[in-house]
């Protein structure tokens, strides 16, 4: 009979519903928060290229590099052998494009096989085959082994973060210590990997990066010159790429081949490289260069910050399809130098002799070959990193610095891998096995670049060198190309400035000599050049034998095409320690040209900065005569706000970094929120049950 049955008081009944509507409502926000999170690991950015899923983050195609195990080649065969190396290079890349996109379903590990590494092993097969086919064609015998370098793996980035982010810096520009600590640095345990992270899915990740100032010094004093040793320098001022120069190309690796590089690269020098030139389009191209005689190409991956700017090359290869987004950064400054041995003369470079510094593909090919530096300004003395990218403190820049191989063989210009016709000298500075000391290219890029912001494990804000999508984006990818192709006058300067000791070229202040500036370099180009002679005396146009031209620097009274008596409007580079105030001289001496630049080039480059105190060189215990790499000297700026490496407080002293916790803060509230929500419904209801159950 319904008039016996007790109801619940109306006040319970109230309060049961109450805290099922808490209930509902917080779960509501718990699996609203999830989802979203979820789908931001899974999400189809605005080039339309889908981000790696969730599990799929941080693992990549592994395969043996056929470059390495093949013969020296005569230029017909190895034209034949990069096309196909040039094709194995894409396969990989559209072999990691599917990998990214299966995420980690149930059973995706025998799909992958099946999708992914067996079509792949059957295509690069085929290429080694057309390989040894063209080389036993060439030298009447197939090279064996190479067979076994078809199949790849998936390989996982190991999990954790390395102590200090590099070995020793080695005084040839390259590592003498261990790279690290451990496989590719990672120092890691192999264990849950991480988020590949980045705009693109595809890294940076948060491990990739460093505070500066909390890595230990780690630059090794360069080896003592000895008697004969070539201790000059020779600068050459092209620019930073101010017109955009720029393809997704390389002439070196796979000529004729469009998009060889799967990045982009910035060009200085020679204005006409691409994959279909030559050694006489070098020739007769224009160049950048101060130095007109100098047609080299001087090149190297863009550096982006991934700002999700929508770049000219967003939807290009090499671009955002490839995985390269973001804003290009324009280098601040771009140095360019040749120095010499430490323990002989050098002699000159022949001209389109190839050099690559650095691996591309280091991340999985291992460090055998990798060359990356990266530091800020103010502690390129101290500290130089491989694996990791620096978060540089307040008022300092980031810095990229090569220092390319100084020895050859004497014969070739390339050869079959690109490097076995080139060498670095030994760690005493000598050149082995019968190889010879050439003008050694260093390089040194700034950049001025907004600091990346880590919370929570992800990094907001992250810069990164273009590179191989399968690479991720990782710092000890970095490398540089180089084509010599400056004349022979220009050679022979270069040559003599270094075996004589002296420092010449853009940036340097003039040599007195007759009670007169030099006729050449800076102060009056009378320096033998084809278009700037500056007199009809002496040897190769210098007058006087050394471009002095007597006792007013006019080479004999003669007229140069650059200025009368090669100094009038003959560029003075002063005024800051980078040398980019162009004065313009209006002496008739090399000396007064270079004065009415404003100081006579007394800042100029590879000099000890004059920005940082006295204090500050004392605690550092700078001597950038003696560093690592002569790519790789102290140049303090801004050093006032400062700290050494090591600091007590490593916190980057970045713009908005602030604002970090207040991000993270508003991704979470919904789930705190929801977790709030349930846990009171739960309450409210155990107490309603309890009231209900004393009645």
């Amino acid at each position: 009979m319904t008039g016996g049955t007790r109801r619940r008081p109306r006040a319970a009944r109230r309060s049961t519903v109450a805290a099922i509507a808490l209930m509902v409502g917080g779960a509501g926000l718990i699996a609203v928060n999830t989802y979203a999170s979820a789908s931001e690991t899974n999400e189809t950015n605005q080039s339309g290229t889908t981000r790696l899923a969730a599990g799929a983050a941080g693992s990549t195609v592994d395969c043996p590099e056929v470059a390495d195990s093949l013969p020296e080649l005569s230029e017909k065969a190895l034209a034949g052998v990069s096309d196909e190396l040039a094709a194995m290079d894409t396969q990989v890349t559209d072999a990691y494009q599917r990998l990214t996109r299966m995420g980690t379903a149930p059973g995706a590990g025998e799909k992958v096989k099946g999708e992914v590494l067996d079509p792949l092993e059957k295509s690069r097969a085929e290429s080694i085959g057309r390989i040894t086919d063209s080389i036993g064609k060439s030298t009447g015998e197939r090279p064996s082994g190479l067979d076994d370098l078809a199949a790849c793996e998936v390989r996982t980035a190991p999990g954790g973060t390395t102590g200090n982010g590099s070995g020793d810096t080695g005084a040839d520009g390259k590592d003498s210590g261990d790279k690290g600590s451990g496989d590719q640095g990672t120092g890691g345990d192999g264990g849950t990997p991480p988020a590949a992270g980045g705009e693109n899915g595809n890294g940076p990740e948060a491990t990739d990066f460093v505070d500066i100032r909390t890595v230990r010094p780690n630059v090794n004093r360069a080896p003592e010159a000895r008697s004969g040793a070539s201790r000059g320098s020779f600068s050459v001022d092209c620019g930073v790429n101010e017109n955009k120069n720029y393809n997704t190309d390389n002439v070196i690796v796979a000529p004729g081949v469009t998009n060889g590089a799967h990045h982009t690269h910035d060009y200085v020098g020679n204005q006409d490289v691409n994959a279909f030139s030559n050694n006489d389009t070098f020739a007769a191209a224009g160049t950048s260069c101060d130095k007109k005689g100098d047609k080299s190409s001087y090149y190297w991956p863009v550096m982006r910050v991934q700002d999700g700017t929508q770049e000219f090359d967003q939807n290009n290869d090499g671009g955002g399809k490839e995985g390269n987004v973001g804003k290009i950064l324009t280098a601040k400054q771009a140095e360019i130098k040749y120095v010499g041995s430490p323990t002989s003369k050098v002699v000159g470079m022949p001209k389109f002799l190839r050099i690559i510094t650095g691996d591309a593909k280091a991340f999985t090919n291992g460090t055998a070959n990798a060359n990356a530096h990266f530091s800020c300004t103010g502690f390129e003395d101290k500290v130089q990193l491989t694996d990791k990218y620096p978060i540089c403190p307040k008022g300092s820049d980031v810095v990229r610095s090569f220092a390319f191989q100084s020895c050859w063989d004497g014969q070739n210009t390339d050869s079959a891998n690109h490097r076995s016709h080139v060498a670095f000298a030994d760690a005493n500075g000598n050149c082995a096995g019968g190889f010879k000391a050439i003008p050694q290219l260093t390089m040194r890029l700034v950049y001025s670049v907004p600091t990346p912001v880590i919370a929570n494990g992800q990094v907001k804000n992250a810069y990164a060198v273009d590179g191989f999508p399968e690479q991720l984006h990782k710092p000890i990818n970095d490398h540089d190309d180089f084509i010599s192709v400056m004349d022979q006058n220009l050679m022979n300067q270069v040559v003599d400035c270094l075996n004589k000791g002296r420092n010449c070229g853009a940036g340097t202040p003039p040599e007195n000599g007759n009670g007169a500036g030099k006729g050449d370099d800076d102060g009056g180009k009378g320096n033998g050049e084809s278009d700037d002679k500056g007199g009809q005396g002496g040897n190769d146009g210098k007058g006087d034998n050394d471009g002095k031209g007597g006792n007013d620097g006019k080479g004999d009274n003669g007229k140069g095409d650059t200025g009368n008596g090669g100094a009038t409007e003959a560029p003075a580079k002063g005024g800051t320690p980078n040398g980019q105030d162009e004065a313009k001289g209006s002496g008739s001496s090399g000396d007064e040209a270079v004065k009415s630049g404003g100081t006579a080039g007394a800042d100029a480059p590879r000099t000890e900065s004059t920005v940082a105190s006295e204090a500050q060189r004392a605690q550092s215990g700078a001597n950038p005569d003696t560093s690592a790499s002569p790519s790789a000297v102290s140049r303090p700026e801004g050093g006032e706000d400062q700290e050494p490496a090591g600091s007590v407080n490593p916190a980057p002293q970045a713009e908005g970094s602030q604002g970090s916790l207040a991000e993270t803060g508003s991704q979470l509230w919904p789930a705190a929120a929801g977790a709030l929500m349930l846990c009171a419904g739960l309450v409210v209801l155990l107490r309603s049950r309890r009231h209900t159950a004393r009645r």
